[in-house]
């Protein structure tokens, strides 16, 4: 007979266990003698302990929420006139309002804008977008420039 020869059942049927001892698994089927395991519907729910204050229960519990999501810097309506007419993540980096360029921007109203820009960030609120355009401006939103990878 050759390995290839053999006949494979797909689906093997369940042992019956504990009708005798000729059975292979008779009497207590491998159950052990007495006890809560040895007993029919003997489930415990999950991380029970046997009456012990289980684990999840004794160990203490962090407070609170912890988002990992960065925040958005925030620019105001009036630190634009300082920076010039056009907007965008380099030239507010450049001018020191934040941190990085590869940073999510958000411009809020703060001051009254007195000229003509075009701005370009990630986000604002809706008064801001209305008093950039009040002014002559524009506002488009753009997405977060990611940082280039360093060949290794």
């Amino acid at each position: 007979m050759k390995y290839n020869d053999l006949k494979v059942v797909a689906n093997r049927s369940s042992r019956r266990v504990g009708r005798g001892i000729a059975a292979g698994q008779g009497k207590t089927a491998g159950r052990g003698t007495k006890g809560q395991s040895s007993r029919t519907g003997s489930g415990r729910r999950p991380g029970f302990e046997g009456g012990q204050n289980p684990l999840m229960q004794r160990l203490p519990k962090l407070p609170g929420f912890t988002s990992k999501r960065p925040k958005a810097e925030v620019i105001y309506t009036g630190q634009l006139d300082a920076i010039g007419s056009v907007v965008d993540n380099f030239t507010a980096f450049s001018a020191g309002l934040v941190s990085s360029p590869h940073v999510r921007v958000k411009l809020i109203v703060k001051g009254a804008i007195s000229k003509k820009v075009s701005v370009k960030l990630q986000a604002a609120s809706e008064a801001a977008i209305a008093s950039v355009q009040k002014s002559g401006g524009t506002f488009t939103v753009t997405p977060q420039i990611k940082r280039i990878a360093k060949e290794k």
